[in-house]
C-alpha cells in the first residue's frame, strides 16, 4: 500500500485547522483502502494558538507529525521542510485555509497509479474573491515571466499537487535559499497532469499575502528565473549612449552652421531627471541580482527548527516516568 504525506504549511491558521483537519480526515479514511496518509503540519512561527492545536492532534492522530520553526521563515522555507522531511510515496501540498479541495486527492492519486504522470497539479480557472488590482497583476505577472523565462509557468497554477518520490527528490536536491516553488516544479520536468477547479474562498482566517508581499513574490520568480532584465537594462544604456551622440551632433551642426546657441536649463533639467531614473533603475535590476548572490553565497540554512513530533512523545514519556 503506498503512503501520502500531506505537507500543510501554517502561519496563524487556529481558526481554519479545526475546519481542515476533519475534511483531510474523511478523505483519507475513503481512501484507506488504497493508501496510507501522513499529515505532515510546519508551524512557521505562528504567534497564535496554532501550535498548540497541530500538538492536540498529534496526541489524538499518530498519523499527525509537525516541524514548528524557531521564527517565522516564510511559506516556501515551510514548503521546502515538509518536503525534506516527508516519508511518503507520493507528497502533496495543501494550504489550511482549504481553498486547495481535499476531495481532488482520489483523482490525482488515480493519476500516478496509473504511471503515466510523475506529478498531478491543480490550477484555478477563476480568481474569484480577489480584489480588481490583484486579478490585473496576477495576469500582468504570468504574461511577463512568460516571455522572460525559458522556464514555463502556468497561469493560475497552485502548489496543491501531488508528486512521485522521485520528483520531491529532485526539487530538495535544488537547496538554493531564494526559493519560487512554482517555478522549480517546472524547471524539474517530470510529466505532469493538469486538473482544473473554479477557485475557492477561504474557510477562515484571513490571508497573509498583502499585494506588497505578493509583489515581491513575483520578483523572486522573475529574477529566479530569467536574466532578461540584465539584458534588458544593458540595452537601455546602449540605446541611451546612441540617444546622447545623435543629440551631440545636432547640437554642433545647428551652432556651426546656424550659430544657434545652447539654451534651455528647464529642458536640460528634465533630461538630466529622465536620464537619472533610467540609470537608477537599471542599477537597481543589476542590484536586486547581486543581492540574491550575496544571499546565496551566505549559504545560510532556509530554516530552523524549534521542536518536532518527536520532542512531544518525549515530553509525554517523562510525564509518565
Amino acid at each position: 500500500m503506498k503512503k501520502i504525506t500531506l505537507v500543510v504549511p501554517c502561519y496563524n491558521e487556529s481558526e481554519s485547522l479545526p475546519l481542515f483537519y476533519p475534511e483531510v480526515d474523511k478523505i483519507s479514511k475513503e481512501m484507506s483502502k488504497e493508501a496510507e496518509f501522513e499529515f505532515l503540519f510546519v508551524n512557521d512561527g505562528s504567534f497564535d494558538n496554532t501550535l498548540e492545536i497541530i500538538k492536540d492532534l498529534a496526541r489524538k492522530d499518530k498519523r499527525v507529525r509537525y516541524i514548528s520553526f524557531s521564527r517565522n521563515f516564510g511559506k516556501e522555507a515551510g514548503m521546502f521542510a515538509g518536503l525534506e522531511n516527508a516519508t511518503g510515496d507520493y507528497v502533496t501540498m495543501m494550504d489550511a485555509d482549504l481553498q486547495d479541495p481535499p476531495a481532488l486527492l482520489k483523482e490525482m492519486f488515480d493519476t500516478l497509479e496509473s504511471g503515466e504522470y510523475d506529478c498531478c497539479a491543480t490550477k484555478s480557472t477563476s480568481r474569484n474573491g480577489y480584489s480588481f488590482f490583484r486579478k490585473l497583476f496576477t495576469k500582468w505577472f504570468y504574461g511577463i515571466i512568460g516571455k522572460l523565462s525559458k522556464t514555463s509557468m502556468v497561469a493560475g497554477a497552485r502548489d496543491f499537487r501531488l508528486m512521485s518520490r522521485q520528483m520531491v527528490d529532485a526539487i530538495i536536491s535544488m537547496k538554493e535559499y531564494n526559493r519560487y516553488s512554482k517555478g522549480l516544479f517546472e524547471f524539474v520536468g517530470f510529466k505532469t497532469k493538469w486538473i482544473e477547479f473554479e477557485n475557492i474562498d477561504r474557510q477562515a482566517g484571513v490571508s497573509k499575502f498583502n499585494f506588497f508581499k505578493l509583489f515581491a513574490y513575483a520578483i523572486e520568480g522573475i529574477v529566479g528565473f530569467s536574466t532578461v532584465p540584465l539584458v534588458f537594462s544593458a540595452l537601455i544604456g546602449i540605446l541611451f549612449c546612441f540617444i546622447a551622440f545623435i543629440m551631440i551632433v545636432v547640437i554642433i551642426v545647428k551652432t556651426l552652421i546656424w550659430g544657434d546657441p545652447v539654451g534651455g536649463w528647464p529642458s536640460m533639467v528634465c533630461i538630466v531627471f529622465m536620464v537619472g531614473g533610467i540609470q537608477l533603475f537599471c542599477t537597481g535590476i543589476i542590484g536586486e541580482y547581486l543581492a540574491k548572490t550575496y544571499l546565496e553565497t551566505k549559504r545560510r540554512p532556509i530554516y530552523i527548527v524549534k521542536e518536532t513530533e518527536k520532542d512531544l512523545k518525549k515530553q509525554s514519556q517523562n510525564q509518565k516516568n
